[in-house]
């Protein structure tokens, strides 16, 4: 029988987790706190939650956070972080192949950091759920890489990496009822495994959906 590309990706990304220490620093992405910090507290969605990093900084400020991935690991990890933080309460922990399933409600913030994998996965689908899965009144919060660390001089695999107009035209939200509020390019160090120094290019989109929250 034929692996499903959705059974590869869940296979890929829990033997990541499970074959190795904790993956992540487990500080909150950057960009994140730079983008959140401003919003009032509701719900919020974390979409790819990994060790729940992100979730956990949101839980911290007051939100109440579900955290989805495709890794039963990461996500006992991410429990794990957050009781140990005392936000336990705060936070919910959903599986989801995400591209074949998606979690039920709407949601005041939906946050997806890196967005990114070598295996399967049908982006522009999870994109346009991510979308109308936001309340209204509410945030659509998008980070990706847009290339290539600088040290990588050999990639691994072949990557498209969107840019910033072509998010917008996939999503194709109405101007009417969504306002983007950042439209960003950013430049961030970036280390290699050996130690290498150098710098990485991310994309940020904050979009903001029209309604009374």
């Amino acid at each position: 029988m034929t692996e499903t590309p959705a059974l590869k990706a869940a296979e890929f990304w829990e033997a990541r987790y499970r074959d190795g220490g904790r993956l992540w620093s487990g500080r909150p992405n950057a960009l994140l706190v730079r983008e959140a910090s401003d919003l009032v507290p509701g719900t919020a969605l974390d979409l790819g939650c990994g060790e729940g990093a992100d979730a956990v900084w949101l839980a911290s400020r007051g939100w109440r956070v579900t955290g989805v991935d495709i890794s039963p690991t990461a996500l006992e990890r991410a429990a794990g972080h957050a009781a140990e933080a005392g936000v336990g309460g705060r936070t919910a922990w959903e599986r989801h192949e995400l591209g074949e399933t998606f979690p039920e409600g709407s949601f005041d913030l939906v946050n997806a950091q890196f967005l990114q994998s070598p295996v399967a996965l049908d982006q522009q689908l999870i994109l346009r759920q991510a979308a109308a899965a936001v309340a209204a009144g509410g945030t659509l919060l998008l980070v990706m890489h847009a290339n290539w660390p600088s040290w990588q001089t050999e990639p691994p695999f072949e990557a498209e990496f969107p840019t910033l107009r072509s998010v917008l035209d996939e999503l194709a939200l109405p101007e009417t009822e969504w306002t983007v509020e950042t439209l960003d390019t950013v430049s961030s160090r970036s280390v290699s495994p050996e130690g290498v120094e150098g710098f990485r290019y991310d994309s940020v989109w904050r979009i903001r959906r029209g309604g009374d929250a």
